[in-house]
């Protein structure tokens, strides 16, 4: 059986699940896509192809062997998006709780029924069908649950919002003994610049004290000026919106020390090796196009108490 344990987002992995880019399918049409960014390649004739996303993946499933990390992959389903296992599932504590996703990917999760079966079934949590939450969206933080979510009207206009005020209230009563926050995210279905798809779009804690932060992803000041506060100004790397569309938060931490990045952010990457951070740098560029990157790829299921 597998001892689920996840109470933050850098301590040491032990076990993860990386999604795969086998048999990913054709090139989504436009009209299709779940995403502006993704859109925007597709119009451009820059949508990235299998035969480049797998190497990338690849290289992650490499660093993760250099650290002993147990790695387990979904089934290949033919033609069909299995790369971001994040969006499917997510373990806080021990408990693996099962994502309500877009209709079109349920698929997803049959096809990681082998991790499930090895873990304690009373510990396997299906939220009721009202709850909309995806992985990139929640993020345990010791005491705290911090979780992106979109409460406007208008929720149903934007497929980019992924996360309502249901599951704010579910993971509540899931961990009463925790406090979840919950900070309102910039949606657009149009604009890759003006959405943040996940708060890993545009938030990611690393280390034990440090966060990657953009402030335009946070519709509410207040909410944004919180995180700045909790984490301390002189803690904070702040991205641009150049940089949040290419997705330099969603890196992913290894452990406190070793933080797994795209090679191409070199503005970053600098910073995090002049905090003392291990950087492991992969090419990770193809991925991106699709608005997802390393944490978007991975769901940790066991770190180091």
């Amino acid at each position: 059986m597998l001892a689920l344990h996840v109470n933050d987002e850098t301590s040491t992995l032990k076990a993860v699940i990386l999604g795969t880019a086998e048999s990913c399918g054709p090139i989504p049409k436009a009209e299709d896509c779940y995403d502006p960014k993704s859109k925007q390649h597709v119009l451009a004739g820059t949508y990235p192809l299998e035969k480049d996303m797998i190497p990338e993946m690849e290289a992650v499933a490499e660093v993760f062997k250099k650290y002993n990390v147990q790695v387990f992959r979904p089934k290949v389903i033919q033609d069909y998006n299995q790369i971001f296992s994040r969006d499917i599932a997510f373990v806080i504590e021990d408990k693996f709780i099962k994502s309500n996703i877009l209709p079109d990917r349920e698929r997803e999760i049959e096809a990681i029924q082998h991790v499930i079966d090895q873990i304690n079934p009373e510990n396997v949590i299906t939220l009721p069908e009202e709850v909309h939450v995806e992985g990139g969206d929640v993020m345990p933080w010791g005491d705290y649950i911090f979780i992106g979510t979109y409460s406007g009207e208008d929720y149903p206009d934007y497929i980019t919002a992924r996360t309502n005020t249901d599951a704010v209230i579910a993971l509540q009563e899931l961990f009463p003994n925790k406090m979840v926050k919950s900070f309102e995210l910039r949606k657009s279905n149009t604009e890759p610049k003006e959405n943040a798809l996940h708060l890993d779009c545009c938030f990611q804690p690393i280390g034990i004290n440090k966060a990657i932060l953009h402030k335009n992803g946070f519709l509410v000041d207040e909410e944004y000026e919180w995180l700045v506060n909790f984490f301390g100004k002189e803690n904070i790397f702040e991205i641009t919106k150049e940089e949040m569309y290419n997705m330099n938060s969603n890196v992913f931490s290894i452990s406190p020390t070793v933080v797994v990045s795209e090679q191409n952010f070199s503005r970053l990457n600098t910073w995090l090796e002049a905090q003392g951070f291990t950087v492991e740098k992969v090419p990770y560029a193809e991925i991106a196009k699709q608005e997802g990157l390393l944490r978007c790829s991975t769901m940790p299921l066991i770190r180091e108490q």
